[in-house]
């Protein structure tokens, strides 16, 4: 951390020392950035670029941008791994990563840079940047980083640290990092425990509520960018994580009306599109895309060996070489799951390359070559599976659950209805959700934080042993950089 930390502020130092020269000839200018007395902040277009650097950063290839969503699913059980590629997560998938690996650093490193430029613009704005652009869009603008600074230390969470039910969140988390380092110096710093990062994470998520916009204004940027239902519907995301199930339906009862067809009724107009094809095709800006990461053009490429349809798609059923197919043992062999359901019609393709004939590939990401398929972060389904999940748990047989089960299954799959008569207890009902949550959001990284947030054993997969919460590759080690570097940081997070 340290290490990447002083190769940033070189970068900064060199810049400043050419920027000191050239003012000897002319007077700074007033769109070049200096980092000198609060240029950053000095006017509004500074501002507002900062913040879509935010964005930008958070879109990383490294980070949400792909590979997050890729080692939550890879690391369960509904894939197979096809290239052995070390780089591209075959460690993950086989449970044998350690503090040197490359996703393990490359993920953590990324992450807290997300982090340190949150930290640095939230400073920033309560230094200079206010007084600039009012106390209205600063609101807005702050809430946008606490957002992302919110999602990049929940992210961290699900690989780094021991689930929160493991212990009630008293398990060692993460350094909770809330002030902006630009100069380098000794920044070793302490774990805050699970518990503490995610009232961070909680606090951020309310103080986001309160700044953000209603809309954003525009179908684009209500998808890439942070509105007021966004803070919310990651707040039931992170509550279900923690297992408070009541803080879920306090949440999603915000955004989803009491009785279908569920929508959000203040805010954006969150809703599920009638066909879930929709989602994942241009221009992936539905009113169901909570939160996505974009990718528009040839030069914001996330790059082959980082986007989604390189691992799932593009590699297997058109070109050959894949990295992952799918398990045959898993999710796509329930047998509930009906031929005729829209995922399955639309997402399920088999190989037509010779080498991989029998196997089967996900096509959520089909934009091959370009690689500009947004990664979904966020979708309006998870937020009714949230809440008819939290409300099973706590309420057993529930009639609201059930329909809003039924209106996730029912979008792809009209001949199947959900009924009370069909769960012999609120058991049996969850678990319906979580196989649901299993089909609707294959790829999108979330089986592996459904498995460890219930604590449950990830179960074998082709040579792979069954990882048990007790092994230690239920969770990564910490990143070598941050255990070389930060003195104070502490063994294992097991």
């Amino acid at each position: 951390m340290k290490k990447k930390l002083y190769i940033i502020i070189l970068g900064i130092v060199v810049g400043t020392n050419y920027s000191c020269q050239k003012s000897l000839l002319s007077p700074t200018s007033q769109t070049q950035v200096s980092d000198q007395n609060g240029q950053p902040f000095a006017t509004a277009a500074r501002i507002q670029s900062q913040v879509l650097a935010l964005y930008a950063n958070t879109r990383n290839g490294q980070y949400l941008g792909g590979r997050f969503q890729v080692y939550n699913d890879v690391k369960a059980d509904n894939w197979i791994n096809d290239s052995g590629n070390q780089i591209t997560a075959s460690n993950t998938w086989a449970a044998n990563v350690n503090t040197t690996s490359t996703e393990v650093i490359n993920f953590w490193s990324q992450a807290y840079y997300t982090i340190n430029l949150c930290n640095l613009f939230i400073d920033g704005m309560a230094k200079t940047g206010s007084a600039i652009v009012g106390t209205a869009v600063s609101a807005n603008y702050v809430g946008e980083a606490k957002f992302l600074r919110a999602l990049a230390y929940y992210s961290l969470l699900q690989l780094y640290a021991r689930p929160y039910a493991d212990g009630n969140g008293a398990k060692p988390g993460l350094p909770l990092r809330l002030v902006g380092l630009s100069t380098y110096s000794d920044q070793s710093l302490a774990k805050s425990t699970v518990a503490q990062v995610y009232a961070q994470i909680t606090k951020d998520l309310d103080d986001a509520e309160a700044g953000l916009p209603l809309t954003n204004g525009t179908a684009l940027n209500n998808t890439i960018r942070a509105h007021r239902n966004t803070a919310i519907a990651f707040k039931t995301r992170v509550y279900l994580t923690m297992g408070q199930y009541d803080k879920v339906i306090t949440e999603a009862n915000k955004i989803v009306s009491a009785t279908a067809p569920f929508t959000a009724t203040t805010g954006v107009a969150n809703a599920l599109q009638a066909n879930v094809l929709n989602v994942y095709r241009t221009p992936y800006t539905t009113t169901e895309s909570i939160f996505s990461v974009p990718f528009v053009t040839a030069t914001e490429q996330v790059g082959t060996q980082n986007a989604l349809g390189y691992y799932y798609y593009a590699n297997g059923s058109v070109a050959g070489n894949a990295e992952f197919h799918l398990n045959p043992a898993g999710v796509i062999a329930d047998a509930t799951w009906k031929a005729t359901d829209a995922r399955r019609t639309n997402f399920i393709a088999a190989s037509t390359v010779t080498a991989n004939v029998g196997k089967f590939y996900l096509a959520k990401w089909n934009n091959i070559g370009t690689y500009l398929d947004y990664a979904p972060v966020m979708r309006y389904a998870e937020v009714l599976l949230n809440l008819a999940e939290a409300r099973a748990r706590i309420s057993g047989v529930d009639a609201q659950a059930i329909a809003l089960l039924n209106a996730v299954r029912q979008r792809s799959d009209a001949t199947t209805t959900f009924t009370a008569a069909g769960f012999a207890n609120g058991t049996a009902l969850v678990n319906a959700i979580l196989q649901e949550r299993n089909i609707e959001f294959l790829g999108e990284g979330l089986r592996n934080i459904d498995y460890m947030r219930t604590l449950g054993t990830i179960p074998a997969k082709s040579n792979i042993q069954a990882i048990a919460p007790s092994n230690p590759q239920y969770i990564w080690p910490l990143s070598n950089d941050e255990l070389l570097y930060n003195t104070l940081i502490g063994g294992s997070n097991n």
